[in-house]
């Protein structure tokens, strides 16, 4: 009788097991991954998977779900389903004691404490919480799960888990199967011997370690070597301040080494670039590090080789025409020199090129038929000869961006240039190009959206061409010898522009009061006109997202608009306005400046009280015209305001107390007009300033002792005044006080003896 209730039971249990294997505790694991998708809150909208999760429909089918063999649920994929809320160390989820692989990537839990219950799921080899939003400290529970192969808790930009008590030797110490280890972001703070020593006495299949960002405060020791798998190496944004870890060469299989930004200083071993496995270095913004190239070998496997804002030297070796697998080598702001090899032109796989700000010489290689090419930098180099014939480039079909800026090149500009079927930003200001007049090409289908030819030597009127590009957004052709008459109503077709700068030229722009430029540029953030021949003001009544306005050096006369003030957002957006050198003689009223940063009237003829600066000013300067009476009082409203001039107009009466708490004042100029009073003590306010010139005016009375406290003060003028006593400062020289009769002492070769009782007598008058 009891054989029989024992077999009934048993086959009860076999049946069971066989008809339904995902039970847990009691508890199907459809239900509870039901119940797990029922506690979270996420988008819908955005979601991709599961909102798909059909109870009619067998699990094993789901969206991100994976089943083993037994039909348990071994995989969870719920990356990127904007999940925002509903997970803490009661959910469902940690009752799938099945699973495998969990991926929680990609969405943001807000800052929830990362629960200590991922520390349940024992069976996991995989497991990605990366860019997920959790904070806190890694909880201690993970190192129980000792079958883990990947562990990637990554942020990209920003994170609040730390990794300190418990700290990284303790959370590693049980994942001995670990090969890849992902911690970017999150705060470690531990010195190189404790994070190194628990990586190699633990880990010994690690193959990928990524800590960038990390707060590691010390680099890594020799320890490291003992990982004799490490293949990936990546340690960007650590302070570690120290010399370059030369035993980095020494790993076999090293195949990606990113250290950029480390403070890292030093010579590098050229054997490094020599390792036959390794296909990304990236050693840039190490500003202090310092090294050479090697001779290239054949048949690297190098892919990226990253060393900008690094001390680099030397020649760049013909010899890299043997890594053939290149596509990105980015060595700008170094100090290599020489000629750029023509071996580049071998490397057919190069998609990103940046040889500037160095030293190269010599003349332009071609790049011919690097058809995979996207980015040539070659700015800010000592580049000399003519790159007008047009084999040089040929074949850039892929071609983006085109840099050859401030250099020595000369002649005229390549046709197929213009031509180049991709080529949205050009960029070739301060060279010696001229001959602009030929440029011509088929420019109907032409992405260009940004070309820069300032400074250079372009003669005769603009080109057609410059009129016909319907896709750019910016055109500087400013600072060369191009003339002739054009109306901006010329520029119609470029529907999409937001800058043009025509400066300093020889052209005559005409302009058409009634055209409303907003009209035929709605986008118009920068237009430059300096030196244009301009007799009237261009009408920008409802340029509502103008920025920078320069009309300088021209011929307007008459009045200012008071609509000008009002352009740009209402003139919250509008920062810079250059006016000078011109015949204005007034504001038409009513006026009020709003968000200017930058206001320059200077050298026309403005009467009449000075106009109330806008709060924002950090540049202002309405010297050399006629304005009269007092100094309104604007100190309290120039609070951010570095640079202040009214030289050279009729200015009377006494400096305003409020200027002297204008405390980030660099700059101040008051000379020439006929100010009175003393200089008040309250000048040793301006703790920044580095400028003071109070020249010709009638100022009397002492000069104050308080300036000796301006530290920066390295130019002061008060020649040509009233002042007495006897010279605080001695460190400028005499023409700062040349014009006072009543002034003694160095370095006036006057003497105070006998006049100190004369002079006490004037000061208290």
């Amino acid at each position: 009788m009891r054989f029989g209730m024992f077999e009934s039971a048993f086959l009860i249990l076999l049946l069971l097991s066989n008809s339904d294997r995902r039970f847990v505790s009691g508890q199907s694991e459809k239900d509870l991954v039901l119940q797990f998708r029922n506690s979270l809150t996420y988008d819908p909208s955005l979601s991709t998977k599961l909102v798909h999760w059909n109870e009619s429909v067998d699990l094993c089918r789901w969206e991100g779900l994976k089943c083993d063999s037994s039909n348990r649920v071994s995989g969870l994929d719920l990356s990127s389903e904007s999940i925002f809320a509903g997970i803490n160390d009661t959910s469902a989820l940690f009752k799938l004691s099945h699973l495998q692989s969990l991926s929680l990537a990609q969405n943001s839990f807000n800052s929830v404490t990362l629960p200590s219950q991922f520390g349940r799921l024992t069976e996991l080899r995989y497991l990605n919480l990366s860019n997920s939003g959790f904070s806190g400290q890694i909880p201690l529970s993970l190192s129980n799960m000792s079958r883990l192969v990947v562990l990637d808790l990554s942020n990209k930009y920003y994170s609040s888990l730390t990794l300190e008590n418990p700290d990284l030797g303790s959370l590693v110490r049980n994942l001995t199967s670990l090969r890849e280890l992902y911690l970017d972001m999150v705060k470690i703070s531990a010195d190189g011997l404790d994070w190194s020593t628990a990586l190699s006495s633990h880990l010994p299949n690690l193959r990928v370690l990524s800590l960038s960002n990390a707060d590691l405060t010390a680099p890594p020791t020799p320890s490291l070597l003992k990982l004799k798998l490490l293949s990936v190496i990546r340690l960007d944004g650590n302070a570690f301040s120290s010399p370059f870890p030369s035993f980095y060469a020494d790993f076999p299989n090293l195949k990606v080494l990113t250290i950029s930004s480390c403070d890292l200083s030093g010579v590098v071993p050229r054997k490094l670039f020599q390792i036959m496995s390794l296909q990304t270095i990236d050693l840039s913004n190490n500003r202090d590090l310092e090294g050479s190239f090697p001779e290239f070998p054949v048949d690297g496997s190098l892919e990226k080789l990253m060393l900008s804002y690094t001390k680099f030297s030397g020649n760049l070796p013909e010899s890299i025409g043997n890594v053939r697998k290149l596509s990105n080598l980015d060595v700008r702001s170094n100090s290599f020199s020489g000629p750029i090899p023509s071996t580049i032109k071998s490397l057919k796989l190069l998609v990103y090129l940046d040889l500037s700000q160095n030293q190269f010489s010599g003349n332009v290689s071609s790049f011919a038929f690097l058809k995979n090419l996207n980015v040539l930098n070659l700015g800010s180099n000592r580049l000399t000869g003519e790159i007008g014939d047009d084999s040089l480039w040929k074949g850039l079909d892929n071609l983006e961006f085109l840099d050859l800026s401030e250099n020595s090149l000369q002649g005229e500009l390549p046709t197929s240039l213009f031509a180049l079927p991709q080529l949205k930003t050009l960029l070739l200001f301060y060279n010696s190009f001229s001959g602009s007049s030929k440029i011509s090409t088929n420019t109907s289908s032409s992405p260009l959206a940004a070309v820069d030819l300032r400074n250079n030597a372009l003669e005769g009127s603009i080109p057609q061409i410059f009129f016909q590009l319907q896709n750019l957004l910016s055109l500087s052709l400013a600072s060369n010898k191009l003339s002739g008459s054009l109306r901006l109503s010329d520029f119609s077709k470029l529907t999409n522009l937001v800058s043009l700068d025509l400066s300093h030229n020889k052209l005559s722009v005409h302009v058409d009061e009634r055209l409303q430029l907003a009209k035929l540029f709605p986008g118009l953030e920068t237009l430059m006109l300096s030196s244009c021949n301009l007799h009237k003001i261009p009408n920008l009544q409802n340029q509502s997202s103008l920025m920078m306005l320069d009309l300088s050096r021209n011929e307007l006369q008459g009045e200012i608009p008071s609509w000008l003030w009002r352009v740009g957002n209402d003139g919250f957006s509008f920062r810079f306005l250059n006016l000078s050198h011109n015949r204005l003689t007034h504001l038409q009223q009513p006026y009020k400046m709003r968000g200017l940063d930058f206001l320059d009237l200077h050298s026309n003829l403005l009467s009449g009280e000075i106009p109330t600066p806008p709060p924002s000013a950090a540049y202002v300067d309405f010297s050399s015209n006629g304005f009269s009476f007092l100094i309104p009082d604007i100190g309290n409203i120039l609070k951010r305001v570095m640079t202040f001039s009214a030289a050279d107009n009729k200015l009377v009466g006494g400096i305003p107390p409020s200027l002297w708490n204008a405390t980030g004042l660099q700059v101040l100029n008051l000379s020439r007009n006929a100010l009175s009073g003393h200089i008040p003590s309250a000048v040793g306010n301006l703790s920044r300033l580095q400028t003071l010139d109070l020249s010709f005016n009638a100022l009397d009375g002492g000069i104050p002792g308080e300036l000796a406290r301006l530290t920066s003060l390295s130019f002061l003028n008060v020649s040509y005044n009233h002042l007495v006593g006897k010279i605080p400062l001695k460190k400028f020289p005499e023409s700062s006080y040349v014009g006072n009769e009543g002034l003694c002492g160095s370095p006036l070769n006057v003497s105070c003896d006998g006049r100190g009782r004369e002079m006490h007598y004037v000061l208290l008058d």
